[in-house]
């Protein structure tokens, strides 16, 4: 049964409606299967060490896609925001997101693994998901139940490199193992987002995030980047495509679009056609 389909009925079913107990986040094993046979995750950094951009991120979506990622992302986490419309009355959503960014490997040994928008892009569509915008990544960071601290390597052209993207993991991991990791993580990686500067600058990558401990994130919202640079600071965390807003599930993509309800999750202002900013 496609995706789309599972999903959507977890939705629908009652799952989510307004006094349901199943209230924190939701998970079906058949949602993102894993097709091929699993790659640990150090397994998966060798592969790839020498390789060229291009194909590097064909190994990333090909891994992805097909599932070989650690369980636990495929349990999505609430997150609720909030609004004031121009009437004065407080607009309320809940989205679903990964509890931790895009990963390659197993259970046991895992890769978080920077990528392009491009690759980001193709990797949400397959799994009916978007990217977060600024106002988003917010509320995750306001929300996540283990909060990181950012830990920015030394500055230079090794940033782009895959030994620099495994060092970083490991020391994000390292981390991890002092602090409880249960449910949502944020605090330990700059996201790729979606912003309407991508309109007026294409064929740049816009990110945004890395949060303090005081909350104020490192890295401002930035279009300063070609959309194919890419470095270990860099994330990619999925959105579900449906959100609640009120208590009704509507699309992610028409709530952005929406003059009036845009606010719930945009810091911007009405974003359309939002998906279609992140091109090469």
């Amino acid at each position: 049964m496609p995706v789309i389909i599972l999903l959507s009925a977890l939705f629908f079913s009652g799952c989510f409606n307004s006094g349901s107990s199943y209230n924190k986040n939701f998970r079906d094993d058949n949602f993102w299967p894993r097709k091929t046979p699993s790659v640990q995750g150090q397994d998966f950094i060798s592969k790839i060490r020498d390789l060229d951009p291009p194909q590097r991120e064909k190994e990333i979506f090909e891994q992805v896609v097909n599932g070989n990622v650690p369980s636990f992302l495929k349990q999505f986490e609430k997150v609720h925001l909030s609004a004031k419309l121009n009437s004065g009355k407080i607009a309320k959503g809940i989205i679903y997101v990964t509890p931790d960014y895009v990963s390659v490997g197993t259970d046991q040994d895992y890769v978080r693994v920077p990528m392009t928008p491009a690759t980001a892009k193709k990797i949400a569509d397959s799994l009916h998901c978007l990217l977060p915008t600024a106002k988003i990544v917010d509320g995750i960071y306001r929300q996540a139940e283990t909060k990181l601290s950012p830990k920015p390597m030394t500055p230079g052209p090794e940033m782009t490199s895959i030994p620099y993207f495994a060092e970083h993991n490991r020391m994000i991991n390292a981390q991890l193992k002092k602090v409880n990791d249960d449910g949502l993580i944020a605090g330990h990686k700059k996201d790729i987002v979606i912003s309407s500067r991508l309109r007026e600058k294409p064929g740049r990558v816009a990110i945004y995030g890395w949060h303090r401990k005081n909350g104020e994130p490192i890295q401002p919202l930035s279009t300063v980047h070609g959309s194919k640079y890419v470095d270990y600071s860099h994330g990619v965390r999925l959105i579900w495509s449906y959100m609640k807003v009120n208590g009704q599930m509507r699309k992610v993509s028409d709530v952005l679009a929406d003059t009036l309800y845009s606010s719930l999750i945009s810091y911007e202002g009405p974003i359309e056609k939002a998906a279609d900013l992140l091109i090469e």
